[in-house]
C-alpha cells in the first residue's frame, strides 16, 4: 500500500474516525485499523471530504489565455477544493471537431493541476461518434453567449441529439431560447434581465421535451419553475452560486453581468429554497473569467461572466459550519452527483474510487480576498465574504496542497482517458 490517511472522514452520509488505504491512486481499503503503508498521514480533527467535481468551467484555453489558461484555472480549482473540472468548448477555436479537440488537449495537457474532462460543442453536422471517446459530454448552446457556436433550430437540434443518443453521453444545455433574447441597449443588470427574460429559459427547456429519456443536463438554472420543468422531463439540473446568492439589484456595474442573467430577488430566493430542499441535481461554478479592465468598461461593452471556481466551495463550507446548509447536501451536489452524472470515478470516499480527498480545519475561517486567489481574473463579487478553504488537497493519492500551501505538481489527467 502506498499511503494510509487517518482522520475524520465523511463516508456514506456520516462522519467517522477511520483510516483509508490508497494504492495506485485508488482507495483500496477503509477501516479502523489499516496496517502498513509506505507513508502514513494523520489529519487529526480536520474534516475529510471527497474531492469536489465541477461540471462547468470556462478556462479560456486556447484562444483567450489573457483571461485564464489551464494552468491558472486548475490552480484556482485546486485551492478551492476541486479535484476534477469539466471544461466548456467555447474557446478560440471552439472545440467542435476532432482536430480542434486534439489541439486543445495537446495545448492543456501539461498545464493541469487537477483532473479534467472536455466538452465538445454540438454544431450542425458534427460527428458525435468520433468525438464521443474524446469528451466527457456535449454542450448545446441554445442561447447566445461567449463564442459563436449557437444551435437553436429545432430541426438541426433534432439531428444532433439523435446522433448523441447513440453515444450515451450527457448533453449539457445552455437553455435560453435565442429567439426570445432582445439585443437592446443595457446599462445595468436590470436591463440585462429585461433582454434575457426567464421565459426564454422556460421555453428552451420545453422545446427539449422530445428528448425525454436522454441524458440531458440543464446548466445554470435560474428559476424554480425551470427546475420543475426539467424534473418533469427526467433531466438533471445544475445551479451556480451566482444565481443562488446574487440578484439583479446587487450591483449596477458589470462585475456581475452573466449569462443567463441574475434574476430579481424573489426569483433568487425561490431558487435557493428549492436548492435547500434538495430539488437540484448538482451545482457547478460556471467559472467564466475576464480581465478586470474588460469588466470595468461600460455595461453594454463589458463581457458576461463571473469567476467563481476557487470561492464557491469555501463559502459553502462556512455555511455548513454555521448550520445554514447541511454538509450532506453540499457533498451530494458538489461531489457525488457531478461524478455520477458524467460517469467519473470520483466523488465518494469508497473502495475502488479515485483517492481524491480534501481536508478542512473548520476552525480556520477567513474572508474572500481577490488578491489571494489564483485566477487571472483579479476580482470577485464575493469579496469580503466568510469562507473556509481546504488546507489539504490530495489527488489520486498525491498530496498537492499541504497546510494551505502548494506542494505538488501538474498531475492533472484527462478523465476520458483519450
Amino acid at each position: 500500500m502506498d499511503l494510509v490517511i487517518e482522520g475524520r472522514f465523511y463516508i456514506n452520509g456520516s462522519i467517522k474516525d477511520t483510516s483509508v488505504g490508497i494504492e495506485d491512486g485508488k482507495i483500496v481499503t477503509i477501516g479502523n485499523i489499516v496496517r502498513g503503508g509506505d507513508e502514513r498521514i494523520d489529519l487529526g480533527n480536520r474534516l475529510i471530504l471527497p474531492g469536489f467535481v465541477d461540471p462547468h468551467v470556462h478556462f479560456r484555453d486556447p484562444g483567450f489565455t489573457n483571461k485564464e489558461d489551464f494552468r491558472s484555472g486548475t490552480m484556482s480549482a485546486l485551492f478551492g477544493g476541486k479535484t476534477c473540472v469539466l471544461d466548456m468548448p467555447n474557446n478560440d477555436p471552439p472545440a467542435i471537431d476532432v482536430r480542434s479537440l486534439k489541439n486543445k488537449k495537446s495545448t492543456i495537457r501539461s498545464k493541469a493541476y487537477v483532473d479534467y474532462g472536455l466538452f465538445a460543442a454540438l454544431t450542425p453536422g458534427c460527428n458525435t461518434d468520433l468525438l464521443s471517446p474524446m469528451v466527457c459530454g456535449f454542450k448545446l448552446f441554445m442561447g447566445s453567449t461567449t463564442g459563436n457556436i449557437l444551435l437553436n433550430d429545432d430541426e438541426e437540434i433534432g439531428h444532433v441529439m439523435k446522433d448523441v443518443a447513440r453515444t450515451g453521453k450527457v448533453v449539457s444545455v445552455h437553455a435560453e431560447d435565442d429567439s426570445m433574447i432582445i439585443r437592446g441597449n443595457e446599462s445595468n443588470n436590470w436591463d440585462h434581465l429585461r433582454d434575457r427574460p426567464v421565459e426564454a429559459e422556460h421555453n428552451a427547456i420545453r422545446r427539449l421535451s422530445a428528448y425525454r429519456g436522454m441524458k440531458v443536463n440543464i446548466c445554470h438554472v435560474t428559476d424554480s419553475r425551470s427546475l420543475e420543468l426539467a424534473a418533469s422531463l427526467g433531466f438533471t439540473t445544475e445551479v451556480t452560486m451566482n444565481h443562488l446568492f446574487l440578484c439583479a439589484d446587487d450591483s449596477t456595474a458589470a462585475y456581475t453581468k452573466v449569462n443567463p442573467p441574475l434574476r430579481d430577488r424573489k426569483t433568487r430566493d425561490s431558487l435557493y429554497k428549492a436548492f435547500a430542499e434538495g430539488k437540484v441535481t448538482m451545482f457547478g461554478s460556471d467559472h467564466a473569467p475576464h480581465m478586470l479592465t474588460e469588466k470595468e468598461q461600460d455595461y453594454q461593452s463589458a463581457p458576461s461572466g463571473i469567476p467563481t471556481v476557487e470561492t464557491d466551495i469555501p463559502i459553502w463550507m462556512n455555511l455548513v459550519k454555521h448550520n445554514q446548509i447541511p454538509l450532506e447536501l453540499i457533498v451530494r451536489m458538489g461531489a457525488e452527483m457531478p461524478a455520477r452524472t458524467f460517469g467519473i470515478n470520483k466523488g465518494r470516499i469508497a473502495v475502488g474510487y479515485d483517492a481524491d480527498l480534501i481536508a478542512f480545519d473548520m476552525k480556520k475561517g477567513t474572508t474572500i480576498n481577490a488578491d489571494r486567489l489564483h485566477s487571472r481574473a483579479s476580482y470577485s463579487p464575493y469579496e469580503g465574504m466568510e469562507a473556509i478553504f481546504p488546507d489539504t488537497v490530495i489527488i489520486r493519492g498525491e498530496v498537492q496542497v499541504d497546510d494551505g500551501e502548494f506542494c505538488g505538481s501538474n498531475v492533472g489527467e484527462d478523465v476520458s482517458g483519450y
